[in-house]
């Protein structure tokens, strides 16, 4: 396959693939050039979605736990067949590097083969009866029709993720893929419906402008669970919204993840690992650091050795293997990295390495010293390749300075000492924490947040559980 034939001629994917009548155009953020005209749909679209969500509901959910397990390794296989050009799709729509973007394939590919296994795992229980004439039990059944809005800077990963365990469960699914990649979820489409994929059962609706078309399907009472990685400011809107129709909702939000390193970490190993977590798509993911406290017994070596690796970082063509950064997603996205810089320098921030625009969207792996809390890039997201170094005296003090935000998603630390890594990995306020590990992703343990960082579990066998519902059965035999 190449780059989505129905994507670039405005299809979009319900009950099959439609025409719309209003587009979009999709850019490809290295170059500018345009990429594609994209369906972009509205209300009307949506109300038809949620009916047509409900009655593949009510025909998906009958089919056994190994039937849908079976359309899921054929959709697994699928993708990892189109490899190749799913992460090219992905570049080409975000500017995420090709080397990156083929991980992200295989990252999001593995959802699918998760929950494809444990679409067969979702179990009941027996209870011991208070009355001899009576049997008690407990099943697990498909919530219902789920709406599911997700992120451009992981545009399949986010969608296997919370797709493949709601399909597996027994749900049928719409998605309202971000403004910017919906190529990849539509290229996921076509690979569903390859793969025997019922119609109906996974829909993806493109548009320029989500309320619209997010107000009709969250009004809706069909619609049983939202799911939704994004912005803590729009998580907020959805989870008032979801209380119309009291909806079961989960919500991945944003993070402003610390990066710990005490003073016995080795600076060999643990450099590499802490510009993997910075620099990763640009900075641009809720899990990279945005702030790395390092302990002052070490700082001075560690600011020379990070810059220096950081300098070494190839910005450039995502197409190109060698690339290490792409182009940053958008103009605003873009302007956001400046802000937060100038204000840093404003307000006594000095560069070690970087801090330059380049041409396009691209901007130089950049490094600050002399921190103050009073910054914007200590308070908000910055989501670029920008990396504050701050000094830290004493555990406590880490511990307190991670600690004091309203997120809570990720954190890491890198320690040799085996008593700090239990005790400060406990005391950290987040729902991820990775120790002298910077990457620790992957489909089968539990990802999400505390505090204003979000609400639920997605991976493991705790993403299906966010798609199911308990139903308790009490049956009285005949005395």
């Amino acid at each position: 396959m190449t780059l989505s034939t129905k994507a670039k001629d405005a299809y979009y994917y319900s009950d099959g693939w439609h025409q719309a009548s209003s587009t979009y155009q999709i850019s490809n953020p290295a170059t500018g050039e345009l990429l594609a005209e994209v369906a972009n749909c509205g209300p009307d679209e949506a109300a038809k979605a949620a009916a047509i969500a409900w009655d593949s509901f009510n025909s998906w959910k009958q089919k056994t736990a190994f039937e849908r397990s079976e359309i899921l390794m054929r959709w697994f296989d699928l993708m990892m067949a189109n490899q190749e050009e799913l992460a090219r799709t992905m570049t080409l729509e975000m500017g995420k590097p090709i080397k990156e973007s083929r991980g992200e394939v295989a990252y999001a590919a593995g959802f699918v083969k998760w929950y494809a296994e444990e679409a067969k795992r979702v179990y009941g229980e027996t209870m011991p009866a208070h009355l001899a004439h009576k049997r008690l039990f407990a099943i697990k059944q498909p919530v219902g029709p789920v709406y599911g809005v997700t992120p451009w800077n992981f545009p399949s990963a986010m969608v296997t993720r919370k797709a493949a365990p709601a399909l597996a469960a027994g749900c049928s699914f719409i998605l309202k893929p971000a403004e910017h990649t919906p190529l990849s979820a539509l290229y996921l489409a076509e690979l569903w419906e390859a793969a025997g994929g019922p119609p109906g059962t996974l829909q993806i609706l493109p548009c320029e402008d989500p309320v619209p078309l997010s107000e009709t399907l969250m009004a809706d009472p069909r619609i049983r669970k939202v799911t939704f990685t994004g912005s803590t400011e729009v998580g907020r809107i959805l989870y008032k919204q979801s209380a119309q129709t009291i909806k079961k909702i989960s919500l991945e939000l944003g993070g402003h993840a610390p990066y710990l390193v005490f003073a016995d970490a080795d600076l060999e190993k643990a450099i590499p690992e802490v510009i993997a977590c910075k620099y990763r798509n640009a900075g641009q993911t809720c899990v990279c650091t945005n702030r790395i406290y390092v302990h002052s017994a070490i700082m001075e070596a560690f600011s020379e050795k990070y810059a220096a690796a950081a300098s070494e970082l190839k910005v450039g063509d995502p197409l190109d293997d060698n690339t290490d950064i792409g182009p940053l997603v958008d103009a605003q996205g873009f302007a956001k990295v400046q802000e937060h810089i100038q204000d840093a320098l404003s307000k006594g921030a000095k560069i070690i390495t970087g801090g330059k625009a380049l041409s396009g969207l691209y901007f130089e792996p950049t490094v600050l010293s002399q921190i103050s809390d009073d910054m914007k890039l200590m308070n908000e997201e910055t989501f670029g390749p920008v990396a504050p170094l701050i000094s830290f005296e004493t555990d406590e003090e880490a511990i307190q300075m991670a600690n004091n935000t309203p997120y809570g998603l990720a954190a890491y630390l890198y320690t040799n000492d085996l008593s700090r890594a239990f005790k400060v990995s406990e005391a950290l306020e987040y729902g991820i924490v990775g120790v002298n590990d910077g990457l620790p992703s992957t489909p089968f343990v539990p990802f999400g947040g505390v505090k204003q960082s979000g609400l639920g579990r997605e991976g493991g066998h705790w993403g299906i559980e966010e798609y199911l519902e308990v139903k308790y059965i009490s049956m009285g035999l005949p005395k």
